[in-house]
């Protein structure tokens, strides 16, 4: 009995020293509470937004965030970038990035031929724009789709070329898109994103999908665990966008009280509601990197 108890001290002493040694060395820990199980263990709460927020904002913004959208062109609706220089700053507060390129609208692409050309035009854009702003080869860049339902075949060649491209200048294709079933007869469904990946092979895009519909998502939530990216309803995706700004009242009448007044969504310290963002879940600090949060 005796030496039962000294065996049973020695690993109550062993696992005292480990969780005093974790606490000093100040590891970041992930978004979300241990208790809400492992399956949220490994994921981090991130924003995004077509203007930059401003310098002052960045210290308040990083703690509820772990990462950040960064457009490397204008984002949809603008002529101008605000993020451009910007990067380095993030990274001093500790943010990682989800590297954002506008992608064509389905209307300014014609023909497969013309959308190729455009697709391997945008895609050399890009890789310069990113190697300016100090992203490093590797690094996933998101492209914007912002129409929904089923691709054309034309935008499909834009895709094709713009991956292909891209791959060649040393950086990893990802898409922004729509992660919500389209009706396309009785029974009948699809998703952007699950277009893209039947028709894309072998090209391995990462998959960013938006999915605000209230359920699965959440709503304007920043206090709870960050969901689980497969939650959205795209099983293979690694970024949830559930929250966009201003909130879209067809789908998000469930959770319409987690969003602000006037329905846009802020971050809990934004008390004077200066910035509306957008609200994501990834499995990574720096979903860009795609190596697990390393900047």
């Amino acid at each position: 009995m005796n030496s039962l108890r000294l065996v049973l001290s020695l690993l109550l002493v062993q696992m005292l020293a480990i969780v005093i040694s974790l606490k000093a060395s100040g590891a970041p820990a992930p978004q979300g509470s241990p208790a809400a199980g492992s399956a949220h263990s490994e994921n981090y709460l991130g924003f995004d937004r077509n203007i930059f927020p401003g310098d002052a904002a960045l210290p308040i913004l990083r703690k509820t965030f772990s990462f950040a959208g960064f457009w490397i062109s204008p984002p949809p609706g603008e002529t101008s970038n605000t993020w451009v220089g910007k990067r380095a700053l993030l990274r001093e507060q500790g943010f990682g990035f989800l590297v954002l390129y506008r992608g064509r609208e389905e209307r300014e692409l014609k023909t497969a031929a013309e959308a190729a050309t455009k697709g391997t035009n945008d895609a050399r854009d890009g890789a310069a724009n990113a190697k300016r702003e100090g992203f490093p080869q590797g690094t996933i860049v998101f492209l914007d789709i912002e129409e929904g339902g089923r691709l054309s075949p034309a935008y499909h060649a834009y895709l094709r070329a713009w991956a292909d491209t891209l791959l060649a200048a040393g950086f990893r294709p990802g898409v922004y898109c729509s992660g919500m079933p389209t009706h396309e007869g009785p029974g009948v469904t699809i998703t952007t994103a699950d277009d893209i990946r039947s028709n894309e092979a072998p090209r391995e895009f990462s998959y960013w999908v938006y999915n605000d519909f209230c359920p699965p998502a959440p709503g304007c939530v920043t206090k709870l665990s960050a969901p689980l990216p497969s939650a959205s309803g795209t099983p293979y995706a690694v970024v949830w966008q559930f929250a966009q700004s201003p909130r879209r009242k067809q789908f998000t009448a469930k959770c319409a009280a987690t969003y602000a007044r006037d329905g846009n969504c802020y971050a809990p310290g934004d008390v004077t509601h200066a910035w509306f963002l957008d609200l994501n879940s990834a499995n990574s600090a720096d979903p860009s990197s795609g190596n697990g949060g390393a900047k």
